[in-house]
């Protein structure tokens, strides 16, 4: 199969043109050359643009698939007269059929976060990273009240970028425990979670995926030895089953995935989108 290029155009960061672009795409078996093109918000910017696009069209003897969020109507003209791509136009797709049904203007923003020093939401989605950070790993056990949600789990089954996930995409204060040996031994989660319980959750993993991972890291170690991680897992599970906490494999999960079965177990108050 022949590589198409794909083209994502944007007059902000052209996060929700990839994104959404790539959601579309998933569901086609085919070979795509992704092209960024963030920032064009000139005409000048849009005839280059433009430039690239009929380049590939000439060299790959098809036309590329150009997904926009263009907002200023000028950039978007330019682009819409001189491309030869096949142009999906987000914003026409759905932002006009919508002013028409709610009778409303939309504000044609550029990008999602081009109002970022007057956005609340954007100061609490920073102030949620921050606090991840500080509380990855069993750092800190302060403010843990604060904390959306407490993830636990082995080390190396996905807690960390899970938190950080969590913090980015929804805004919310994901704090992180490791759950290890002596915890095992005592046969109870650590004391500074014990007031928490209703926000855990606990992440497992297949023993032999985990193996594969810490040997990446830690090659050769009792720490990534099979046997190890098969008793490590193990103890995890069964405190998860004695505490009674909410639990899942990340073993084929995505990050996504992980992500939205905890949203829906948890459901925590705050949300930012």
């Amino acid at each position: 199969m022949p590589t198409r290029s794909v083209f994502f155009i944007s007059d902000g960061t052209g996060i929700t043109a990839e994104t959404f672009g790539n959601a579309i795409l998933a569901q086609f078996e085919m070979k795509a050359r992704h092209v960024r093109l963030p920032f064009v918000d000139s005409a000048d910017k849009a005839h280059q643009a433009v430039r690239q696009i009929n380049h590939a069209a000439q060299i790959e003897g098809n036309k590329p698939i150009v997904f926009t969020t263009l907002v200023n109507t000028e950039v978007l003209d330019v682009i819409k007269a001189g491309c030869h791509g096949m142009l999906l136009d987000m914003f026409a797709t759905f932002v006009e059929p919508l002013e028409k049904e709610l009778a409303v203007k939309s504000n044609h923003r550029v990008g999602r976060f081009s109002d970022a020093s007057k956005s609340q939401e954007y100061d609490d989605r920073i102030e949620a990273i921050n606090f991840s950070l500080s509380h990855d790993d069993g750092q800190s056990n302060r403010d843990l009240a604060g904390a959306d949600v407490i993830l636990v789990g082995v080390s190396r089954s996905g807690k960390t970028p899970t938190s950080l996930y969590l913090a980015m995409q929804y805004g919310l204060k994901a704090a992180n425990y490791p759950l290890i040996p002596e915890d095992f031994e005592r046969r109870e989660l650590p004391p500074a979670l014990a007031a928490h319980r209703k926000k855990i959750f606990g992440l497992t993993i297949a023993p032999e995926r985990l193996a594969q991972i810490r040997n990446e890291r830690r090659p050769n170690s009792r720490y990534a030895e099979l046997a190890n991680c098969r008793e490590e897992i193990h103890q995890a599970e069964a405190m998860m089953r004695r505490e009674g906490i909410r639990w899942l494999s990340t073993t084929t999960k995505s990050i996504e995935e992980i992500a939205t079965t905890i949203l829906q177990e948890i459901r925590p108050e705050r949300l930012v989108y």
